[in-house]
């Protein structure tokens, strides 16, 4: 399969609590920090190659430090980056802050009790020379790989990538994240829209998702999937409406999780599963990865998803 889109250098601050601009969460000591390769496209080939897929990027990645880190990780992961470009300047980055579970005990800080384990908030930044354009498309994109996947970062690029892998038949998955002026293009130009929780609501007023799903079928004919945290995902296959509930894990960290649901959804789309065992296969990955820290650096491997399973 081959990725288009984001790579991002994440650096991942874990504080007891969330912070707020008064009170006692004013102020906050950082627990932990380190600096981690991530990304919305990047990570989704991560985990494909850790579930045994043969992956390409495509994307820009700077030349310095933190896009050398990148790139390294990428190759370290056996992800073909031949196609990568090479650009000028600072690397994509984000500030991700984590409420640490281990924080979160009521004797231990009471300011912190009772908030949610392991949720991220994600601070970003990208040069606008790191964009990408339909123009940086390699000509032979289309007939890379069976699969295409692409993020909305640079959405010009990605309709025009997902153009392409429909025009050479093979399936086209997405990461949308928000909804904008041309995300009804980017929607048209996939086979499998996949969509962030709120995206459904932003682009249809409807805040029930199954009726924000059906009203979206009027767009596209084909499947559409949402993920919903902690709530699991849901998918519109045809007429039929499918749930799948979040398997429960002891979560730390959800850096990633959507991504990794994506790269699960896309394994087991090309095995050939029912569209039950892809939501519920995809889960699964998800729930693994926010077992441990990190985007990239929380990627599971195809057993560890299988042990989850129960196979």
């Amino acid at each position: 399969m081959v990725g288009v889109g984001a790579n991002s250098m994440d650096f991942v601050y874990r504080l007891p609590a969330y912070p707020t601009p008064a009170g006692p969460l004013s102020k906050l000591r950082i627990h932990d920090h380190e600096r981690s390769p991530g990304g919305q496209t990047a990570t989704a080939l991560s985990a494909c190659a850790a579930l045994g897929l043969r992956t390409a990027y495509v994307g820009t990645i700077s030349n310095d430090a933190n896009g050398a880190l990148v790139r390294d990780t990428l190759v370290g992961r056996r992800i073909d980056v031949a196609r990568a470009i090479a650009r000028e300047g600072a690397n994509p980055y984000a500030v991700i802050l984590v409420a640490d579970e281990e924080r979160h005990h009521e004797n231990d800080d009471p300011a912190g009790a009772g908030q949610p384990t392991g949720e991220r908030i994600v601070l970003w930044d990208r040069p606008p020379d790191m964009m990408l354009a339909p123009d940086d498309l390699p000509a032979d994109l289309g007939s890379l790989a069976r699969l295409m996947h692409v993020d909305d970062v640079d959405i010009d690029a990605a309709i025009a990538a997902g153009r392409a892998g429909c025009a050479a038949g093979v399936h086209v998955t997405s990461d949308i994240e928000r909804a904008r002026p041309r995300t009804d293009a980017l929607i048209a130009s996939v086979t499998v829209p996949i969509f962030a929780e709120r995206v459904p609501h932003e682009l249809t007023g409807e805040r029930d998702i199954e009726r924000a799903l059906r009203m979206l079928r009027g767009r596209h004919p084909g499947r559409l999937c949402v993920t919903l945290g902690a709530q699991g995902a849901v998918m519109l296959d045809g007429d039929r409406y499918i749930r799948q509930p979040a398997f429960p894990v002891h979560a730390i960290d959800t850096t990633g999780a959507g991504d990794v649901f994506r790269a699960g959804f896309i394994y087991a789309l090309l095995r050939g599963d029912r569209p039950e065992d892809i939501l519920r296969f995809a889960c699964a990955a998800a729930a693994v990865s926010c077992t441990r820290r990190g985007a990239i650096a929380s990627v599971p491997a195809l057993d560890e998803v299988n042990q989850l399973l129960g196979r």
